[in-house]
């Protein structure tokens, strides 16, 4: 059997962040054993799944700096928004209340 690549790893991790909570690049890169590859990190949610929430997954000061790979750029800000976090110039607002940590929550 093959081992998943990277890229399917983060999109597993993805698709386990709640409703109504938003992450890192680098707490995926953290969690799954490569930490200071937050690049990468962004580099697969660019092209995930339709299927991965990409919108949940943001910079390490909640800043929305994917955005522009949405269909359009607001997009990002306005699931974000149905979910009841509140962003303001492309930052997330009480940032630590709505983070959630893999490492955290799933156990490493």
């Amino acid at each position: 059997m093959d081992k998943p690549s990277f890229f399917q790893d983060v999109y597993e991790v993805a698709r386990l962040i709640p409703n109504g909570r938003v992450t890192s690049y680098g707490a995926i890169a953290a969690y799954l054993g490569a930490k200071g590859s937050a690049r990468m990190v962004g580099w697969a949610m660019n092209g995930c799944p339709p299927d991965v929430p990409a919108h949940r997954v943001v910079n390490r000061v909640g800043l929305l700096t994917g955005k522009h790979h949405f269909s359009n750029p607001n997009r990002m800000q306005e699931l974000l928004e149905s979910e009841n976090i509140s962003v303001i110039e492309d930052e997330i607002q009480n940032f630590n209340k709505h983070f959630w940590d893999p490492i955290v929550e799933l156990g490493f």
